[in-house]
């Protein structure tokens, strides 16, 4: 039986205002995503107001509720300050959160899942070039939920994949061999640079794109691969997509 009263890990992924002064909120846990509602939070001496701000990693102790559980205290864990104060970073913020929403459902427990949406948050917060943080979050992500794309041997035939492979097939779901190009016609091309670094930020852990030097032409290949992969899967694109391109100028 459910607890009363139980702790949660959270990020705050999305809030609205509802009734006087109360907010909903849209949270990551590690037992999977939830809305919850913080009673009062809206009101100038709520002690809640300051805790539950939009993109920050928290504890939160909640009560059961009839239709919504009930936030009744919220310690902040990492505020982002960075992330949150850089117009940029707040878009990349956007766009992890509206990813990890659309690719999951309601209580699926997951905590690998809510570990690297923290992990990435940390990083967006700090690193110089957040959109390969991001980069390195879908590939990571696609990999948790059994998305995983096919990048070390040819989603066709299966052979170890060499430099000289130069389509990506999002519908087949990886790299296709230069023997197996033809197998869909639709694949899109890619350059050798764009075929390493989706190798690399596949295997390395989520810090590893705060240190890298990558071109914006690669970089811009990247995501456009990486995006018809998403699109394929979602069946549409992100809403946060073409906004947060135009904040980071690579379009």
């Amino acid at each position: 039986m459910r607890e009363r009263v139980y702790r949660s890990e959270a990020v705050i992924l999305r809030r609205n205002d509802v009734a006087e002064a109360d907010r909903l909120l849209l949270i990551a846990t590690p037992k999977g995503k939830r809305w919850v509602i913080a009673k009062g939070a809206r009101k100038t001496k709520s002690r809640l107001a300051g805790h539950i701000e939009l993109f920050t990693h928290v504890h939160m102790m909640l009560a059961v509720g009839r239709n919504l559980d009930i936030v009744t205290q919220s310690q902040i864990v990492h505020a982002f300050p960075t992330l949150r104060s850089e117009l940029s970073r707040l878009g990349c913020g956007y766009y992890a959160a509206e990813l990890y929403d659309r690719f999951t459902v309601e209580e699926d427990d997951n905590p690998p899942l809510f570990q690297l949406l923290v992990e990435t948050f940390m990083s967006l917060d700090r690193s110089p070039q957040p959109d390969l943080t991001l980069r390195s979050f879908e590939l990571h992500l696609l990999h948790l939920l059994g998305y995983r794309p096919q990048l070390h041997r040819c989603v066709v035939c299966d052979d170890i994949l060499t430099p000289d492979a130069d389509r990506y097939s999002p519908t087949l779901g990886g790299v296709l061999c230069p023997r197996d190009r033809a197998a869909d016609p639709a694949a899109l091309s890619m350059s050798e640079g764009a075929f390493r670094l989706l190798r690399y930020l596949q295997t390395q852990p989520i810090t590893v794109s705060e240190r890298l030097r990558i071109s914006v032409e690669t970089r811009r290949e990247v995501t456009d691969l990486l995006r018809a992969s998403l699109r394929y899967l979602l069946e549409r694109d992100l809403k946060s997509a073409e906004f947060l391109d135009r904040l980071l100028s690579l379009s």
